[in-house]
């Protein structure tokens, strides 16, 4: 079992998710909760504030670009073989509704091959609390083996 995915096992989602903040403070502006997470697949759910919101009142592009890398990311640490590193390598989204309420992003690896080092393509949906897509995002993440 990855260290990140016992950790999450041992101390809980909200510790966790603070924990998270800590070793990249820049998550910490979407106040996030890792509420789940394994072997491909992940969600964050991030609550709508003010302070996360654009000029129209709703949740700003780059806070779910955010949410994003947040869910891809937890989800290849626990993925990737003991020992391999990895980094993302770019994100192409689209921003398909306006959110207006807390957005859960989910992070699906279940269809990646992750013994193997090289690029691999993490998809990232993100929807409101009604359940409707706002957003998406293809996260290329480098994987390299030890």
């Amino acid at each position: 079992m990855s260290q990140f995915l016992s950790m999450f096992t041992s101390v809980g989602p909200e510790k966790f998710s603070q924990m998270a903040c800590q070793m990249a403070p820049y998550f910490s502006t979407i106040n996030p909760l890792i509420s789940e997470l394994r072997a491909g697949h992940s969600q964050v759910r991030v609550p709508f504030r003010r302070e996360i919101t654009n000029h129209l009142g709703t949740v700003h592009a780059i806070a779910l670009c955010n949410a994003a890398e947040l869910a891809a990311g937890v989800m290849t640490d626990v993925s990737i073989p003991e020992g391999a590193r990895w980094i993302p390598k770019g994100m192409s989204v689209e921003y398909l509704a306006k959110a207006k309420t807390d957005v859960h992003a989910v992070a699906d690896g279940s269809a990646v091959d992750w013994s193997t080092a090289g690029d691999k393509i993490v998809l990232v949906d993100i929807r409101d609390e009604e359940g409707v897509q706002v957003f998406t995002a293809r996260i290329t993440m480098n994987v390299k083996l030890a």
